[in-house]
């Protein structure tokens, strides 16, 4: 896949199929769509997407822009694997939000992409104050004899798959509702760093991941969880929060792997299969959590124990 970081200056000869929007954490809806975009593609053609590098609330409404699923180079690897020809990632800005609907599929979609269709969720808002819709959209579309298709929304237990619902699950700690919304498991990933190297004293030695700002996170707590690092899958436990036996005041994610052996620093790690074992406390005494780490581990080492 080609990724581009402008538009271009001239429509290309080669017409394209458009999708359209931010796609947080890739999920079933959104796979809808791309398989929809990918089956319109005729002989000659192109599929791409066009989102953006940041939410368009971090410039609609600042600081009020939700946390992310998905780093954007996550993003990106998701369209990637999901076969679309190119991505358009571009800055959401003060030039594109304040195109009219009509400005945006003329200019935008037809005059620097030469989309001959666009394919977008059935509830998709676009232009200046979300004016547009797929309504809109197709009737203006026809007239310059290309088409929109809005795909229905991918409905779980009678309720619609979004980023919302998804950010919603993960905040309630409610990881296997996350798993089945995102049609894969929720994963968090990141380099692993220098940390307070306490948990090698104890007998756990952890890895410090350093995750992207801004990314959401599970409620404090400890988790089972699946980790990979190098091609490889280790069984482990990740605690997050803020180490309240230590008084800290740092959130941080520090994973443990059963049967690990040598150095992780600079290395990146992923986690998926959060399942959650315990609540964060904080121990009277170092024996206290170390007795607790024991049982946290027999969790993972025995998986019957609960």
């Amino acid at each position: 896949m080609k990724i581009h970081h402008a538009l271009p200056e001239h429509s290309p000869e080669r017409a394209y199929v458009v999708t359209v929007g931010f796609f947080d954490g890739f999920h079933r809806g959104h796979r809808a769509i791309v398989r929809e975009a990918l089956r319109l593609r005729r002989a000659g053609e192109r599929t791409a997407v066009l989102t953006f590098r940041e939410h368009p609330a971090a410039f609609l409404r600042p600081g009020q822009e939700p946390p992310m699923i998905a780093t954007l180079d996550e993003r990106v690897n998701a369209f990637a694997r999901a076969g679309l020809d190119d991505a358009y990632v571009l800055p959401f800005d003060s030039a594109l939000a304040s195109l009219s609907p009509a400005q945006f599929l003329d200019d935008t979609l037809i005059g620097r992409l030469n989309a001959r269709a666009m394919v977008v969720g059935a509830n998709f808002r676009f232009g200046h104050k979300r004016a547009g819709d797929v309504a809109f959209a197709r009737e203006h579309l026809r007239n310059r004899e290309r088409e929109i298709v809005g795909v229905p929304n991918t409905l779980d237990a009678g309720e619609r798959v979004s980023s919302t619902r998804i950010r919603a699950t993960i905040q309630a700690g409610d990881l296997q509702a996350a798993d089945r919304l995102l049609g894969e498991p929720y994963t968090i990933r990141g380099p692993v760093v220098f940390g307070a190297g306490r948990g090698h004293d104890l007998g756990y030695p952890t890895a410090n991941v350093a995750v992207a700002p801004g990314t959401l996170l599970p409620p404090d707590g400890v988790y089972r969880i699946t980790a990979r690092h190098d091609g490889r899958d280790y069984l482990g436990l990740v605690s997050i929060g803020t180490n309240p036996t230590f008084d800290g005041t740092s959130r941080t994610v520090e994973a443990w792997l059963l049967d690990f052996n040598g150095g992780l620093y600079g290395e990146e790690l992923s986690l998926r299969g959060f399942r959650f074992v315990r609540a964060q406390r904080r121990f009277e005494s170092v024996e206290e959590l170390i007795a607790q780490m024991h049982d946290d581990a027999a969790t993972v080492k025995f998986p019957t124990v609960v």
